[in-house]
């Protein structure tokens, strides 16, 4: 049975992480006096009230069992996006609380789907709120959970279900025994590749704020921007090749990136099957849009066109959403080829949404097993992956995982173009949020923003966001009648 009381205590110190985290768009605020201050402290101080009252819940008794974890991160990513609202909403910048929340859900999940367009310019806005846009990314990137996996064991409350409820992908690799040793080394690696980056990009030509505020999107693979325009803004090949880059950093499985750094092991991305075919892909892709915008004349020039299909591949690949050009005006091939790209989604382990690569990687293998087995009926044949055979209940669940992402997708799809959404934008508007990808197709591409959708169509695809980003089973299983039974 759910504990809601310790639930609820364990929901309050996220909100107090969330209110912590505040003080740094307090402090941009209060350098550049835009207005916003008096709106990010108020917000800074209901959310660590309301995280203060949810602590007091806590029943010291027990602790927290794998249905707690579950719907740990499942309350406390819909407590998140309600607190990350309130700096749109009292600054004024945002009028509607459901644009408010919306943006918020799409920050923290790094989908990067926005609001605001030509009639609410992205620059308009305060500077402390626009880096509270950003901020949002880059802590949702890794997981406020994952985070707060560090802090927990000194309160005494164990976490090794919410680190199985909130890690992306479909398996977990803990690098250490300890899971609080994990977080910290997870965390330590994320802060100094996105140090990393904003040093680059300031090095490139923009201002410090600029700077880190495209690095959260990057490391997040989110993709907010402080320009309506992207990356293109800037009109930089060197900024857009640092962006690609870490981009691809990103949606890499973070524990390559530990035994690397940590473990010396020059080798380990190359021993990973799942990296090679992740690899495989931005090259495969990449090769066939570049052949495409060469032939149909849409880009001109070798660079040119080598540039602006890698950036584009790595970013819809890695579900960063950033853009370097209108892709949208590429023709129906190239869009079919990102709309494949779209579903794929980053590595397991990464920051990056989507299916994942590894899972289509079980599915391949499994496709190859099965056409094996028509020929030997009787033959055992082991699925392995990178030498290591791989368990049927992994199997099972990148089945059941793959259906359910399915189901949905066609589901809200249609709920979509029932609000009167033409089809292209439905379906590009429901895989672009439950992929946390962002631009989507159609009316809500990459020169498009979500602000003109009914607020009808904002929650359906703000709760969408929030099942690609917990990767639907956690959150589905809150609405089975087995989990809250005793």
């Amino acid at each position: 049975m759910v504990d809601l009381r310790n639930v609820g205590f364990i929901v309050g110190v996220i909100l107090l992480f969330i209110a912590a985290m505040m003080i740094l768009p307090l402090g941009v605020s209060i350098y550049y006096l835009d207005g916003d201050t008096a709106a990010i402290g108020w917000s800074m101080a209901v959310t660590a009230v309301v995280g203060g009252a949810l602590m007091l819940l806590r029943r010291k008794d027990r602790d927290i069992g794998i249905r707690d974890g579950f719907a740990v991160v499942s309350f406390g990513w819909l407590a998140m996006a309600l607190a990350g609202a309130l700096p749109f909403y009292l600054s004024g910048a945002v009028s509607s609380f459901t644009d408010c929340f919306f943006e918020s859900m799409s920050g923290f999940t790094t989908t990067g789907a926005s609001i605001l367009g030509p009639h609410r310019p992205i620059e308009l806005l305060p500077h402390g709120v626009l880096f509270w846009r950003s901020l949002t990314h880059w802590i949702g990137g890794m997981g406020i959970i994952l985070l707060s996996l560090a802090i927990l064991p000194m309160l005494k409350v164990g976490g090794m279900q919410l680190f199985r409820a909130e890690v992306p992908g479909p398996t977990k690799d803990k690098l250490t025994p300890r899971i609080r040793d994990t977080a910290e080394i997870l965390w330590l690696v994320y802060v100094g590749i996105s140090a990393m980056e904003t040093l680059l990009l300031f090095i490139g030509g923009m201002d410090l704020f600029e700077a880190a505020c495209h690095t959260f999107g990057t490391m997040a693979t989110g993709g907010f921007s402080t320009r309506s325009e992207s990356i293109a803004a800037f009109g930089s090949a060197y900024v857009e090749y640092v962006v690609i880059i870490f981009m691809f950093i990103a949606g890499t499985n973070f524990a390559l990136h530990y035994r690397l750094l940590f473990r010396r092991q020059i080798g380990c991305y190359w021993r990973s099957g799942e990296f090679r075919l992740y690899l495989f892909l931005v090259a495969l892709f990449t090769a066939l849009m570049m052949g495409n915008n060469l032939g149909s004349g849409t880009v001109h020039g070798f660079e040119v066109a080598f540039r602006e299909s890698l950036f584009q591949v790595v970013s819809i690949l890695t579900t960063t959403g950033y853009g370097s050009a209108d892709w949208g005006g590429w023709g129906a091939f190239a869009q079919v080829l990102l709309v494949l790209l779209m579903i794929v989604g980053g590595m397991a382990g990464s920051t990056g949404g989507g299916v994942k690569v590894m899972r289509f990687q079980v599915l391949l293998g499994q496709v190859r097993i099965e056409l094996q087995r028509l020929i030997h009926p009787q033959a055992v044949l082991p699925l392995r992956i990178s030498g290591q055979m791989v368990d049927d209940g992994i199997v099972r669940n990148v089945l059941a995982f793959l259906l359910a992402f399915g189901i949905l997708l066609g589901v809200s799809t249609a709920l979509l173009a029932g609000m009167g959404i033409d089809l292209v934008t439905s379906f590009g508007a429901a895989i672009a949020s439950l992929s946390n990808i962002g631009p989507g197709l159609g009316a809500v591409g990459p020169a498009e923003n979500y602000g003109w959708l009914p607020n009808a169509a904002k929650w359906l695809l703000a709760m969408l966001m929030m099942l690609g980003r917990l990767e639907v089973f956690t959150v589905l299983v809150l609405f089975s009648r087995y989990f809250w039974r005793r």
